[in-house]
């Protein structure tokens, strides 16, 4: 997978966007809340800090900037201090701003936002939702004309503040079928029909309720739903953002594709939706499928909703989750091959890699104890299980007691172990030299220069680590007991 997504993060000609729509002012007081006023019953925030914050399609540039692309930014802000910060603060992210003008008869539109102990208390909007002038409609349409051509794809971003009137849009529509780029929309009106001929739009859940006359309850109702939306806009696909429940992905005439979310921690949901459309339509103008480009932009806003505030998300922070994410959902029992990418990939990502092997043929206390401090040493702790025919052949016949499928599936229910192997071979030095852990672990029965492959890792640098073994645990005295209880029990039976 990490080979498949490689051109994503390495390619160093990212797509030139063309993004529009209506631009924000977020502003932040950062601060605490110790004491209630004694004017009225109400919290006294103490103040600590101010930061300004691009939102709406300003945000949508700011996050594909951040993912390296070329932006340019068509919209309107008012003639005001606000703006001021606005135009300054995009300028200042090497956002392009020719596309950008000023209103004379309204405010920029501005979000401010009182945020207490990490967590959001109060927001205070200022805007004007009046339609824009004539003379500001004809600006935004002759710039989008003489840019978009040489764009990769445009991105529209609707917050109903008056910038993507009807006119707008059909202008971007005609423009963009002749030149033959993607258009991407994150709409905002509940009448998808202005729309029309986007090739992908991205609404959230309530924005769906809301446009299609079908009362959304179930699976099924959010498939017919989705269905004539589709139908209605002309459009290629509909990626449907749902919190919590991740995002699900309708195309014409195919099965819907839905990616659970992988958010962690949920701290602030603000601007996600910018992110979910800014990193979806980068990899799609970058060639990626409709899938791919949706599951890219999932884990992106896995990411940003973990942050405080209007948010982006870098490369970099997308190929290391990428990563973590490969090694959470592997599975547990590998083939030799899968299991050297695996570490591989731990590797890259500066994970300490754990070795050590055995039958486990009876899973006892020692077992657990020994296996639960190989993994502390470490961040991965892999398992090589001998076969049943490598087990007979070091213990005789009659053993193994459980099949090598049976002590890797209990092997595989211990939260303490990462990855299982079987080997086949009477020790494990194969799979020592293939894999290459950082440190192999066995027990303190053995002395260091008895433990097999302690040459091969420190021949390259890795070490040999020896646990104490709890006393009085063996799978060989576990069958004694069971042997000697099951005898007596015969012997007491007359047996």
């Amino acid at each position: 997978m990490k080979e498949r997504f490689k051109f994503f993060f390495e390619q160093q000609d990212r797509p030139k966007v063309l993004v529009i729509g209506d631009l924000i002012l977020d502003e932040y007081i950062w601060g605490g809340i110790n004491r209630i006023s004694p004017e009225a019953p109400v919290p006294i925030l103490e103040t600590r800090s101010e930061t300004l914050a691009l939102g709406g399609a300003a945000n949508v540039a700011n996050n594909l900037v951040a993912l390296g692309c070329e932006v340019h930014l068509c919209g309107a802000i008012g003639q005001d201090e606000k703006g001021d910060k606005l135009l300054q603060t995009i300028h200042n992210r090497s956002i392009q701003t020719e596309g950008i003008f000023r209103f004379v008869h309204r405010p920029t539109t501005s979000k401010m936002r009182i945020i207490a102990h990490n967590q959001q208390v109060l927001r205070i909007d200022k805007e004007d939702n009046r339609p824009i002038t004539e003379e500001t409609e004809k600006k935004l349409i002759q710039y989008i004309n003489q840019t978009l051509p040489s764009m990769d794809g445009v991105v529209c971003s609707d917050y109903q503040k008056g910038i993507l009137t009807e006119k707008v849009i059909h202008a971007i529509m005609h423009r963009a079928k002749k030149s033959k780029k993607y258009v991407i929309v994150d709409p905002k009106s509940s009448d998808f029909s202005l729309y029309k001929d986007a090739t992908v739009i991205t609404p959230n859940l309530n924005e769906v309720s809301r446009s299609a006359p079908i009362k959304i309850t179930d699976k099924e109702s959010l498939n017919r739903a989705a269905e004539y939306l589709l139908n209605l806009t002309r459009s290629k696909a509909i990626l449907i953002t749902q919190g919590k429940d991740g995002m699900t992905l309708f195309q014409n005439k195919e099965k819907p594709v839905s990616i659970p979310t992988e958010a962690k921690e949920v701290f602030d949901v603000t601007g996600a939706g910018d992110t979910v459309i800014s990193v979806f339509s980068m990899a799609l103008f970058m060639g990626f499928d409709l899938k791919e480009a949706a599951w890219l932009s999932n884990m992106a806003a896995s990411i940003v909703v973990g942050k405080v505030g209007t948010a982006v998300v870098t490369l970099n922070e997308i190929n290391e989750f990428l990563q973590e994410e490969m090694l959470r959902t592997s599975h547990t029992v590998l083939e030799l091959e899968e299991l050297k990418k695996i570490v591989g990939l731990a590797k890259s990502s500066e994970k300490k890699v754990v070795f050590t092997n055995g039958c486990f043929d009876i899973l006892h206390g020692g077992h657990i104890e020994f296996l639960q401090k190989a993994k502390s040493l470490g961040d991965i702790l892999v398992v090589g299980l001998n076969t049943d025919e490598s087990v007979r052949n070091l213990k005789g016949e009659g053993r193994p007691i459980k099949t090598e499928r049976e002590r890797a599936n209990i092997l595989s229910a211990l939260k303490f172990v990462d990855y299982i192997t079987l080997f086949n071979e009477a020790t494990p030095e194969k799979l020592i030299r293939e894999i290459r852990p950082d440190i192999l672990v066995k027990g303190d029965d053995y002395k260091i220069d008895e433990v097999v492959g302690r040459e091969i890792v420190e021949g390259y640098g890795a070490h040999v680590e020896l646990i104490p073994i709890l006393k009085g645990h063996s799978t060989t005295m576990t069958l004694e007991k069971i042997l000697a209880k099951h005898q007596s029990s015969d012997d007491s039976n007359g047996n």
